[in-house]
């Protein structure tokens, strides 16, 4: 059962913009924080952007602002709106649950969606 779909990625030129979605099922998604993480390549994934169930956000310092996060509860759905990407937001982007906003995950990882800041 696949409960994350993350979508939007792309190619895009440095002080671009993205909008990436994760379609989560709806187990996963209502009542608790969502979180967007990335993972370049090779390092660590990395928390960027995580959003309660009330809409509380947080972000890492790397994207504060330029990064969004949104939750769409009708649709079970997170976004992340980037704005002036940088060569060092390029990654594989991923979304998860929390059960809090600073707890850890609920779901294995889904497949994410890869971002590449380039010109």
């Amino acid at each position: 059962q696949v409960q994350l779909v993350e979508s939007g990625g792309g190619l895009v030129q440095p002080g671009g913009s993205l909008r990436l979605s994760c379609a989560a099922s709806r187990s996963i998604f209502s009542g608790n924080a969502m979180a967007w993480y990335r993972q370049a390549p090779g390092k660590e994934r990395e928390s960027v952007a995580v959003i309660s169930s009330a809409g509380l956000t947080a972000y890492a310092d790397s994207v504060k602002g330029r990064f969004t996060i949104s939750r769409d509860n009708a649709k079970n759905t997170v976004y992340l709106q980037m704005n002036s990407l940088k060569p060092e937001d390029t990654a594989v982007y991923y979304c998860n649950a929390r059960l809090r906003m600073f707890s850890g995950i609920l779901s294995p990882w889904g497949q994410g969606t890869l971002v590449t800041v380039s010109s």
